[in-house]
C-alpha cells in the first residue's frame, strides 16, 4: 500500500531582509552570490536603494490582510492550526484568510490582533 507523504525540502532556505545603506546592500548581494543565495536581483527589480512593499510582494496590493496573518504568525513561531485554537476557529478558515479567499472581519482582526500581539488595523 502506497502512501502520500510530504516531501521535505532538501536543502535548508533562509530569507533575510536588510535594511541598510545601497554600498553595504551591494556587498551583501556579493556575498550572497558568493554562497550561491538567491536574492533581490534575481527578481528582476531595478538597482535602487529602497523597494516598496508591492514591488517586492505583489500580492500586497489585493491581499494584505492575509499577508499579514502569516507574516505575524511566523514572527509569533505560530502553526495555522495554534493560531485557530488561540482564536476560536477552524485552521481552514486561517488559511482561506491568509489566501484572500475570506474576508477578515472586524471581530476576527481583534482576535488575531490579540493573538498575534499587533494592531488589529494591519488586517482590515
Amino acid at each position: 500500500m502506497q502512501t502520500l507523504t510530504k516531501k521535505r525540502p532538501t536543502e535548508n532556505q533562509v530569507e533575510v531582509r536588510f535594511k541598510s545603506s545601497y554600498a553595504n546592500m551591494v556587498k551583501l548581494r556579493r556575498m550572497a552570490r558568493a554562497l550561491k543565495v538567491n536574492d533581490v536581483s534575481e527578481w528582476g527589480l531595478e538597482e535602487k536603494e529602497l523597494y516598496d512593499p508591492e514591488e517586492v510582494s505583489p500580492e500586497l496590493s489585493w491581499n494584505s490582510g492575509g499577508v499579514s496573518i502569516r507574516g505575524g504568525r511566523g514572527k509569533e513561531g505560530l502553526t495555522q492550526k495554534q493560531l485557530a485554537d488561540m482564536i476560536g476557529i477552524s485552521q481552514h478558515h486561517i488559511s482561506e484568510m491568509e489566501n484572500g479567499k475570506r474576508p477578515i472581519g472586524k471581530e476576527t482582526a481583534r482576535k488575531l490582533a490579540t493573538a498575534l500581539n499587533v494592531d488589529y488595523r494591519v488586517f482590515l
